[in-house]
C-alpha cells in the first residue's frame, strides 16, 4: 500500500477519521483549507474547533442516546472523547469542554502522529483515483459544493444553523442569578453547580418576547430559504410559534430553586453554562438567534443579571449544506457514482458534534480496511454508530431526508421489552446493553479479521 487516504477537513469527522486510520497504520494526508481560506463561523485555524455549544449533550451511556455514542467512541480509543474528557467542566450530566484547549490538543495530537501529515490547502473539485474522505462539514466552501452537485446531479440539501451569545462572566449581577444545575444534577458541588441562571418573572418574559419578535433579523440571499433543523431553532423562531415555546423550551423553569428568592418560583429562567476552564465566560444554553447584534444586545441586557452584560460572542446564523444521503451513499459511506470517495460527518445529514465524530471514526476504519485489503462490515444498526449509518444510508426516505441527532427511534426495538411512558428506562437500558455487547463484538472482529493471502 504506497498511496495514502486522502481527507478533506479537520472538524469533528475528519480529525476522528484520520486518528483511526493512522492508527490502523493507514497514512494519512489531512487536507484543512483553514486559516487560509476562513468561514464565517470558524474564529481559528485549529482541528475540531467548537463554533456553536461547548457540549458534547449528555454523557449518560444507559439512560440516552448520545451518552451511548460517547461510549462507543471511548471504547474504540477515539481521539475527540479523549479529547473531550481531558479539558471537561462541570456540566451537570452533559460533557461540556474547554473548547480552546479541546481544538488545541485535537490539532497537537494529530500533528504530532506519524502516520499522519497535514496539507493546508483548499480542495475545490472531487478527485479522479485514490482513497478519499470529504468530511467538510455544513460550511463546505462553494467551488467544492459546487463540483459535488455537478458529480451526483442532484442539488445538495440546505437548512439555516444559528449559534449562541457568550458573555463574560464578571459582567453577570450575581446578586440576581445564581449556580444551580437542574434538580441539583451530578455527583460533585461542581456538577451541581455548573449552571448559571437568570429568573424572569412573567412581566418580564412578555416583554422579553415581544422585544425578540419585533427585534430587526438577519436577511437571507436572494434564493435562500430558511430551513432550520429542528434540533437548533433560533429562539426568536421558537418564539413565533407560540408566546409559550421558549417557556417550555430552553427556558422551563422546573427543577430549579432562586436561593434570592426562595419563595417565588420563576415563571422562566435563562440558563448559561461554563465555556472555558476558568470560568471567565459562559454561553447562553440553547440561545441560538439570528438577530442582528446591536438588537441581540438591547434584548438580552433585558434579562435579570445581564443588564450590563458584556459579550465576547454575538449569535449568528449560516448556511449548512449536506448530501441526500439516502440516494447518494452506500452502506459503507462511499459515493454510489465514485466508489473510492467516502462521505462524513454532517455533511452526511447527522446532526451534532458527537454524530459528525462518530460517522468519521467508523469512515476513517471503514476506509482503512479496504485499504489494507480486509473487510469491514457497518456497525450493526443496534449500537448507536451504526444506527446513525443505517439511517442516513438507506433507512431514511429520500424525499424528505433531513439532519438527524442520534435517538433511540433509530434503534431497532428489543423484544419482549414494553413499550410505553412507564417502561422508558428499562427500554433505554436494553438498548445501551445490547448495543454495548454489539459494539464490542463489532470492534473485536474488525481487530482479529484476517489479512488476505498474497502469493
Amino acid at each position: 500500500m504506497s498511496e495514502p487516504l486522502h481527507i478533506v477537513g479537520a472538524g469533528m469527522a475528519g480529525s476522528e477519521a484520520a486518528w483511526q486510520a493512522a492508527e490502523l497504520g493507514v497514512k494519512v494526508v489531512l487536507h484543512e483549507m483553514r486559516p487560509a481560506v476562513a468561514t464565517f463561523a470558524h474564529k481559528s485555524g485549529d482541528f475540531a474547533e467548537m463554533v456553536c455549544s461547548n457540549s458534547f449533550r449528555s454523557d449518560d451511556d444507559e439512560q440516552n442516546a448520545v451518552g451511548l455514542l460517547h461510549w462507543e467512541m471511548r471504547a474504540a480509543g477515539g481521539l475527540i472523547m479523549t479529547s473531550a474528557d481531558a479539558h471537561r467542566l462541570p456540566a451537570g450530566g452533559a460533557l461540556a469542554v474547554d473548547r480552546e484547549l479541546f481544538a488545541r490538543t485535537t490539532t497537537e495530537t494529530l500533528r504530532a502522529h506519524p502516520n499522519i501529515s497535514v496539507s493546508y490547502e483548499e480542495i475545490d473539485a472531487l478527485p479522479s483515483s485514490g482513497h478519499w474522505i470529504f468530511a467538510t462539514g455544513p460550511l463546505t466552501s462553494p467551488a467544492l459544493a459546487e463540483a459535488i452537485m455537478a458529480e451526483t446531479g442532484a442539488e445538495a440539501l440546505a437548512f439555516f444553523d444559528a449559534i449562541a451569545p457568550i458573555v463574560h462572566f464578571d459582567s453577570i449581577d450575581m446578586s440576581r442569578a445564581w449556580m444551580q444545575s437542574r434538580y441539583d444534577k451530578g455527583e460533585t458541588e461542581a456538577e451541581r453547580t455548573a449552571y448559571l441562571n437568570c429568573p424572569l418573572d412573567r412581566a418580564i418574559y412578555e416583554a422579553f418576547i415581544d422585544a425578540l419578535l419585533a427585534a430587526e433579523k438577519a436577511e437571507f440571499r436572494e434564493g435562500e430559504t430558511a430551513g432550520y433543523f429542528d434540533g437548533c431553532l433560533p429562539i426568536e423562531v421558537m418564539a413565533e410559534r407560540g408566546r409559550d415555546t421558549l417557556r417550555f423550551g430552553p427556558m422551563k423553569p422546573i427543577g430549579l430553586t432562586n436561593p434570592h428568592a426562595p419563595d417565588n418560583k420563576p415563571y422562566a429562567v435563562v440558563q448559561l453554562r461554563r465555556d472555558n476552564a476558568l470560568g471567565t465566560l459562559y454561553n447562553m444554553v440553547g440561545f441560538q438567534t439570528k438577530m442582528k447584534y446591536g438588537a441581540q444586545a438591547d434584548v438580552f441586557r433585558m434579562i435579570p443579571g445581564l443588564e450590563n452584560a458584556r459579550f465576547a460572542r454575538l449569535g449568528g446564523i449560516h448556511r449548512n449544506t449536506f448530501l441526500n444521503s439516502p440516494r447518494l451513499l452506500d452502506g459503507q459511506m462511499r459515493l454510489r457514482s465514485r466508489p473510492g470517495i467516502r462521505f462524513a460527518g454532517q455533511i452526511t445529514g447527522v446532526e451534532g458534534y458527537v454524530e459528525s465524530a462518530a460517522m468519521g471514526l467508523v469512515a476513517g476504519r471503514m476506509a482503512a480496511a479496504e485499504m489494507l485489503g480486509r473487510e469491514l462490515a457497518p456497525p450493526p444498526p443496534t449500537t448507536a454508530s451504526g444506527a446513525l449509518i443505517t439511517h442516513i444510508t438507506g433507512g431514511a426516505e429520500a424525499r424528505s431526508f433531513q439532519p438527524m441527532n442520534v435517538n433511540f427511534g433509530l434503534f431497532p426495538p428489543v423484544p419482549e421489552i414494553r413499550g410505553g411512558r412507564r417502561g422508558r428506562r428499562e427500554r433505554y437500558r436494553a438498548y445501551t446493553d445490547r448495543a454495548k455487547a454489539d459494539w464490542q463484538g463489532w470492534l473485536h472482529h474488525a481487530a482479529h479479521e484476517p489479512a488476505p493471502v498474497t502469493d
